[in-house]
């Protein structure tokens, strides 16, 4: 299992990372051109404005599902701390609270997945398109839904990790996180 939990954090580190970085770079460019051409020109596109939210939803769920390696999203954070000053018997405590919480977040995500793949062949069949029209609506939908299952399975071996630290096994260290940045 660690094996595959360090391959999957290197698909997170050298793939997705990039990927949802150009996704929010592009939009970032596209919506200072959107500014610029509506405010300085005074001539807007429509179209644009989608271009602009669905790119960039599609870019911040990828980066949520590489921040939830880093226990950056979805992550119950006051109760432990308040519990890990405590001792010894309160710092278990704290991570069976945080391992609760991960496990209500990953049923949760993986229930969002599950009723997701429907909407997006459901989307895909009936051609639904953005607001404006010019964009079909499910290859934003399949982003979104993508970032969710990343998610998942990246809580998957979290709470594994979880459950084999409270057995008192010895589990692969994450990284710190400037050697975190230079991969």
């Amino acid at each position: 299992m660690e094996r595959a939990y360090a391959i999957w954090r290197a698909f997170q580190d050298r793939f997705l990372a990039h990927a949802a970085a150009l996704l929010l770079l592009g939009c970032t460019l596209l919506a200072l051109l959107e500014v610029a051409r509506r405010y300085v020109l005074g001539h807007s596109f429509e179209w644009q404005q989608d271009a602009v939210t669905f790119f960039t939803l599609s870019g911040v769920f990828l980066y949520f599902s590489i921040s939830q390696r880093h226990s950056a999203h979805l992550s119950v954070t006051v109760l432990p701390e308040v519990l890990e000053v405590l001792g010894p018997r309160a710092r278990r405590a704290a991570e069976v609270v945080r391992l609760i919480a991960l496990v209500f977040s990953f049923v949760f995500l993986l229930a969002v997945v599950w009723w997701g793949i429907p909407e997006v062949r459901e989307s895909r069949h009936y051609e639904s398109r953005t607001e404006s029209l010019a964009f079909p609506m499910w290859p934003f939908l399949a982003a979104l839904l993508a970032g969710f299952a990343f998610m998942v399975v990246t809580m998957f071996f979290q709470i594994y990790r979880g459950v084999q630290k409270l057995r008192g096994r010895s589990v692969l260290e994450e990284p710190p996180e400037a050697d975190a940045a230079l991969h």
